[in-house]
């Protein structure tokens, strides 16, 4: 049995309702282009924008796959942890912060037209459980970023 309300709901909580963790957009909320790119010397560590990126990378994926559209992006996934826009641009990142908006609210729609028997039968809902996982684990990468730079409170 598929809940379909609840998986949304999980979808709402990754991405901008509180719960036991902070959410996505609660974790970009107040980045500047230079906390986005900034890495920590000598480290393997993405940036918080290669993160976000790939975040956006695959939402816009899967909510192209669900519509029958063509993907034309010719990264996969690992390569959209490079940046692909210039640095130090603060338009650039509130880009993509705001493609990543749409991302959202797209995939979110797609999900709630469809309906628990789709979600079963065309294997939705156990893709979007690892959307779900993935997210909140770059999420979590993005705000021990945030609080290596000094940008995200100790306690909250």
């Amino acid at each position: 049995m598929i809940d379909k309300k609840l998986l949304i709901r999980m979808l709402d909580h990754t991405y901008d309702l509180e719960s036991w963790y902070a959410p996505f957009k609660d974790a970009v909320s107040g980045v500047t282009v230079s906390m986005a790119v900034w890495k920590p010397e000598g480290s393997a560590m993405n940036s918080i924008w290669e993160n976000v990126n790939h975040l956006t990378y695959y939402k816009e994926r899967y909510a192209a796959k669900l519509l029958g559209e063509p993907w034309e992006n010719p990264l996969d996934g690992h390569d959209t942890f490079q940046l692909t826009d210039p640095l130090e641009d603060e338009a650039a990142w509130k880009a993509l912060v705001d493609r990543t908006e749409k991302a959202q609210v797209r995939l979110k729609g797609i999900l709630e037209e469809m309906s628990e028997e789709e979600m079963k039968e065309n294997g939705v809902a156990e893709y979007l459980y690892h959307i779900l996982i993935h997210d909140a684990y770059h999420t979590g990468q993005i705000m021990q970023s945030r609080k290596m730079q000094g940008g995200w409170p100790a306690k909250r």
